[in-house]
């Protein structure tokens, strides 16, 4: 599905993103609200603004783009992006980190369609990505590879070994998305361990590095759509978001970071995303 410019219709299919990770959260009693709901904007510009190539009968088609989420935790995000895109039933949300269920709390590719690598151990993730783009080189395939790595994440010292080698190896197929709302589990990012000058630091390792606001679709579309070149420097987008955005009791709220709804909450927010 690319709807590309339609930004009304990209709006609303956002609207229902957040309330499918809100619902499957709930339903499942556990799960990662506030980092999922920050994503929204950037999954929804990547699979339905007409920037990823890929095709949900054919999961494992060789010219597809990949996405790895490295800040796997956020699989609620990915869930609902995925089902909307055709890749599962949607009404196999609500099966989240249910036993037997193959929407288990991180991505698992062997057994969820569209997930290309497990994720959730922090760090890891771009990592992987920069290998699948060094992959995709060698085999002249010019599909792109795209990691969405969380902001407390750049912590990990994994980040920035890649971020070496990639800009050494100057990898231009691969795009990393840094989800930056400033909040991780133990509190605001800059009182934990602020991986500051972010901007200056991908720099340095020879990335073109670019900001954005990571809810503004708009800009986000006219980012991501532009021209690649294989051989020439990787990509940081650094995305300015909102943990919780869209329900206000959870926005940057770092208690919403891995916390499911009670009934009242989960009724509250879908207050709020209908009205």
């Amino acid at each position: 599905m690319s709807l590309n410019n339609n930004y009304t219709e990209l709006k609303n299919i956002c609207k229902q993103i957040r309330k499918d990770i809100i619902t499957m959260i709930y339903h499942a009693g556990s799960g990662h609200p506030g980092g999922s709901l920050s994503l929204v904007e950037i999954m929804v510009a990547l699979y339905f603004g007409g920037i990823l190539n890929y095709k949900p009968d054919k999961p494992d088609w060789s010219d597809r783009d990949r996405l790895v989420l490295s800040k796997g935790h956020a699989a609620p995000v990915l869930y609902a992006v995925l089902a909307k895109a055709g890749y599962f039933p949607q009404e196999d949300l609500n099966s989240l980190r249910k036993i037997d269920s193959y929407l288990q709390g991180h991505p698992h590719n062997l057994s969820t369609p569209g997930v290309e690598v497990p994720t959730g151990s922090l760090g890891q993730g771009l990592s992987i990505a920069h290998g699948i783009a060094l992959g995709l080189r060698v085999l002249k395939n010019k599909a792109r590879v795209f990691a969405i790595v969380g902001d407390g994440e750049l912590e990990e010292g994994s980040i920035w070994e890649t971020a070496m080698s990639a800009g050494y190896y100057r990898s231009g197929n691969l795009t990393a998305i840094i989800d930056y709302n400033h909040l991780q589990i133990d509190g605001n990012l800059n009182e934990v361990k602020s991986p500051e000058p972010i901007t200056d630091k991908f720099a340095a390792f020879n990335w073109q590095v670019v900001e954005v606001d990571g809810h503004d679709l708009p800009q986000l579309l006219d980012e991501l759509s532009k021209p690649i070149n294989h051989d020439q420097k990787p990509k940081a987008i650094i995305a300015h978001t909102v943990k919780g955005k869209g329900i206000s009791f959870m926005e940057n709220v770092v208690d919403w970071h891995g916390v499911a709804p009670n009934q009242e909450q989960y009724q509250k927010a879908m207050e709020e995303l209908n009205g």
